[in-house]
């Protein structure tokens, strides 16, 4: 079983800033930690400051007497580097260390992140710091986790400064060897735009016109390179010292500017911060789909919610509290989703600052607060699913997503500034959500055994040699489904020849003739071809933003459009591969994909985690090594919700059996529900976590 740290059971806790408080309100802290169950804290995220207050002095007296109050209670330190925030003293004396707008406008200190991912005053700081902090506290009996820096690309994601400029030419030096290749990968031809020399070339700042599309590209490497490079400076430091003690820090779920595919490759294992919005009805699906990206970058591994919201946040516009129901059922999501262990930002509620309105374990109101109880209820719960910690989760349908393709398909001066990787991502994967189907996202250049079924919402950018395994996965006997606007260009975003899509053309069997853009507020017709005269008609879908005109090169029809000027022409193709086949979808049917995919899961044989699921329930299986199973299930629905049951377990919630033929209460205070027979009755925002053992083996 993989276990994220040496600290037993599922971590529970959540960021600590005993530097914006007195030291006698520590020891009420601690206390009040103990009571509420948590095991784990995060500690020094923003205090450079107070550790070092000038370049030549180092405070670590208050860190000290902190680790060794924490761990005579019991908890262990989710130790930080405390490089997210540089101090002024440090600014001051490298005013080119703030960042630089592609306007030319250098950005101040005030706020946090104020640095320029390619300085080198910055990084030799934040290095020394490291050591420091790692040099000191090493062998601290509290000390269970590194946390390197804090939300690396949440507001600064790039610099223009002559500093970056002069990293981005080393980079393309590095990438492209000579200014030729340059030249020909950026096809410099077009409009003048040739280099003689690397020493030419700047960053993209703002420009008359179009930038260089490649160029664009390169840049988004660059920026997730540069940052990446701070944060395995500071990882390379604590594996040196401080080896044996793991090292995270915290992603930002599915964050555009940093390809998280590499930045796992640094990741001992991968935490989370996820803020979903309680006044969104849908908020519960995008989290799922964040959670199951998070256990994919590991290669299934359990993961750790880094950073959720007790309640409110502050930085909404409207910033809703969540109900006290609603925080246990998304807290349980992230442990149905893989993840072992729930933290939180913040445990106490600060009174300065931008985040003082940001709600906490402990509240403004303190012990009397219903935070409060909110906070000791689900410490309590989360210490009876401790044996849940270290089992996995594996998906049968596999959702293919690369980085490389969300930046170049999200460029400018495209046929439609519609085609958006999160907007064709997100109905896909919901169409699975609803269906009970669990997911894995791989990027293309993984593996792909195992999987049932794979689909590429959108593959804008695709390589021949990802094209080949993609063909060799289907001529093997898997299934794809393929998107549109995919096979568009190669890894220097030029357009494959002979005509799209490229190289999946012999695959898909079909070429596209034109792409076909939907007018905003506009929508096509599409209906799936019928095989039986008797069945019932299929429905309509709508396709919106996206249409394409195609023409079959040995591809069956599945689905028309039946309006507008492609009526008649096929919409929706399959086309057999081998002993495996390959739809493509030549529009976006947003929330009518589901239908669609239908028909690929009963080809492929994958199917529903727990059949008959009524709606608004969610359910995953997490599997121990020993063969046991955990039934999660989560009603998020208002209503109360039936849910069969194949085989009868124990709800890790309450204790409570679940026998063939009883009629049992399971915790209905707890918004759990009953069981009869082999039904449960979920309460509306109810869960129950099933411990179902293993099958015996046959003699």
């Amino acid at each position: 079983m993989d276990r994220l740290t040496r600290v037993p059971g599922l971590l529970y806790g959540g960021d600590w800033n005993p530097e914006q408080w007195p030291e006698e309100v520590w020891a009420q802290d601690v206390e009040l930690m103990a009571e509420a169950g948590v095991n784990l804290v995060t500690v020094g995220v923003f205090s450079w400051a107070r550790l070092q207050p000038d370049a030549h002095r180092w405070d670590f007296g208050w860190l000290d007497r902190l680790l060794d109050l924490v761990h005579r209670h019991g908890i262990a330190v989710d130790l930080a580097t405390a490089t997210a925030s540089p101090p002024a003293w440090l600014v001051r004396a490298h005013p080119d260390l703030l960042p630089v707008t592609a306007d030319g406008v250098r950005l101040e200190f005030g706020s946090r992140q104020h640095y320029c991912p390619s300085s080198p005053a910055y990084r030799a700081a934040a290095v020394r710091l490291t050591r420091r902090l790692a040099e000191r506290y090493h062998g601290h009996p509290a000390l269970a986790l590194w946390h390197v820096h804090n939300e690396y690309g949440d507001h600064v994601q790039e610099c223009f400064c002559a500093g970056s400029a002069a990293d981005f030419r080393r980079w393309l030096r590095q990438r492209h060897g000579t200014v030729e290749e340059l030249n020909r990968s950026w096809g410099t031809a077009f409009w003048s735009q040739r280099y003689n020399s690397f020493d030419q070339v700047e960053p993209p700042r703002t420009a008359p016109g179009p930038v260089n599309p490649t160029q664009l590209l390169d840049w988004r490497r660059f920026c997730s390179d540069a940052l990446l490079a701070l944060h395995r400076a500071e990882k390379a430091v604590l594996d040196e010292v401080s080896p044996g003690v793991p090292v995270t820090t915290n992603f930002m779920s599915m964050l555009k500017a940093l390809d998280y595919w590499e930045w796992s490759r640094y990741e001992d294992f991968v935490s989370d911060d996820a803020y979903p919005d309680p006044a969104d009805p849908r908020a519960h699906v995008n989290a799922a789909m964040n959670y199951d990206l998070m256990r994919s970058l590991k290669a299934g591994r359990p993961w750790l919610l880094m950073e959720q919201a007790p309640s409110a946040v502050s930085w909404r516009p409207v910033n809703v509290p969540k109900r006290p129901d609603l925080y246990r059922l998304w807290s349980l999501q992230a442990l149905a989703r893989g993840a072992d262990g729930v933290l939180h930002f913040q445990w106490r509620a600060s009174v300065a600052g931008a985040e003082k309105f940001h709600s906490a374990m402990l509240p403004h109101r303190g012990t009397a607060g219903r935070g409060w109880q909110r906070t000791v209820a689900l410490g309590a719960e989360l210490r009876r699913l401790g044996e849940v910690a270290g089992s996995r989760i594996r998906g049968q349908v596999g959702v293919l997503l690369d980085w490389d393709s969300w930046w170049a398909l999200e460029l400018d001066d495209h046929p439609s500034a519609r085609m958006r990787w999160p907007d064709l991502l997100r109905p896909w994967y919901a169409a699975l959500y609803e269906r009970g189907v669990t997911v894995g996202f791989l990027p293309p250049t993984a593996g792909y055994e195992g999987y049932r079924l794979l689909l590429a919402p959108n593959l804008y950018l695709l390589d021949t040699a990802t094209a080949e395994r993609l063909t060799g996965y289907v001529h093997g006997g898997g299934h794809l489904v393929c998107g549109p606007f995919s096979g568009i260009t190669d890894r220097h975003d030029h357009i494959h020849p002979g005509g799209h899509p490229g190289p999946l053309r012999a695959l898909l069997g079909l070429v596209v003739d034109e792409h076909w853009p939907i007018p905003d507020g506009e929508a096509t017709i599409v209906r799936l071809d019928g095989t039986d005269r008797d069945a019932e008609p299929h429905p309509e879908l709508r396709a919106e933003h996206w249409s394409e005109w195609i023409e079959p090169e040995g591809a069956e029809t599945v689905a028309r459009y039946t309006s507008g000027e492609l009526a008649g022409r096929p919409a929706v193709t399959r086309h057999r591969h081998g002993t495996g086949s390959a739809w493509y979808l030549s529009c976006h049917l947003g929330p009518d994909t589901g239908p669609v995919l239908d028909l690929a899961l009963t080809e492929s044989g994958a199917g529903p985690e727990l059949p008959g699921l009524p709606e608004g329930v969610e359910a995953t299986r997490r599997r121990a090594a020993d063969g046991t199973a955990y039934l999660f299930l989560l009603n998020h629905g208002p209503a109360e919700a039936r849910v069969p049951l194949a085989r009868p377990g124990t709800d890790l919630l309450t204790g409570t059996e679940l026998l063939t033929g009883t009629d049992l209460l399971t915790g209905t205070d707890l918004h759990t529900g009953s069981a009869t027979g082999t039904t449960l009755t979920l309460a509306p925002l109810g869960a129950a976590v099933l411990r179902l053992p293993a099958p015996e083996e046959r003699p």
